[in-house]
């Protein structure tokens, strides 16, 4: 656990999650990092009663990078207002198949939710029940087979970046769920919350976090080569 905290003071913690992690419990029952987290808290800091940690955002099962905890309820409730306002720059890397796509480009589509198959439909224009959904990418890196992209979040949608690459015609390495060819051995899939950038709830400090790619796994060492 000590080795996946990449920031921590007072108020704050924030973890660099590995793909497959669950951030909190759900309905399989599953050990949550919040749990595990609460745990270590406990046992670290000889803390006779419960601990309180919240979660302020949530990524993926499959994907890997930062997720932010608060460590005392001014902090959440001020760091989720902040999300609500988008006041936390999100940057993600994605590897994607080496295709032709422009180097650069703004992204807008409407996504709309299925909670049955837990997968998000992507439409082209205006369309009811669908939310706008906005990002920026980049290319940033160019492999053997694949390429690396970087991407900026302006809205937070469900499975907003995994829709909207597949959209085009890139979808991330390993998801199966958008178009993946083939899952990646651990099941996880090629989506990293790679930065954090915002202001400190309390302190009003700028706090910008950047997490290590996954070190087992020798597409994502490249990428960070």
């Amino acid at each position: 656990m000590e080795e996946q905290i990449v920031f921590e003071d007072n108020h704050i913690l924030v973890i660099n999650k590995a793909a497959g992690q669950l951030v909190q419990g759900d309905k399989t029952g599953d050990l949550s990092l919040l749990d595990l987290i609460k745990d270590f808290i406990k046992k670290r800091d000889h803390k006779p009663g419960n601990v309180f940690l919240g979660l302020v955002h949530r990524i993926d099962r499959p994907t890997s990078g930062l997720v932010i905890y608060a460590k005392t309820s001014k902090a959440l409730s001020r760091l989720t207002q902040m999300v609500k306002n988008r006041e936390i720059k999100k940057t993600y890397w994605a590897v994607v198949p080496k295709v032709d796509i422009p180097k650069s480009q703004r992204l807008v589509h409407y996504l709309q939710k299925n909670e049955k198959n837990n997968k998000a439909t992507v439409f082209p224009k205006v369309t009811e029940g669908a939310k706008e959904s906005i990002l920026n990418y980049e290319v940033i890196k160019i492999l053997d087979n694949f390429q690396l992209l970087e991407v900026d979040l302006e809205t937070g949608r469900h499975h907003q970046i995994r829709a909207q690459l597949s959209k085009i015609g890139v979808p991330i390495k390993g998801d199966l769920k958008y178009g993946s060819v083939r899952s990646n051995p651990d099941g996880g899939i090629h989506l990293h919350a790679r930065k954090l950038e915002f202001l400190h709830p309390v302190t009003n400090v700028n706090v910008e976090i950047v997490a290590p790619v996954p070190q087992n796994d020798a597409v994502w060492k490249a990428c960070e080569e």
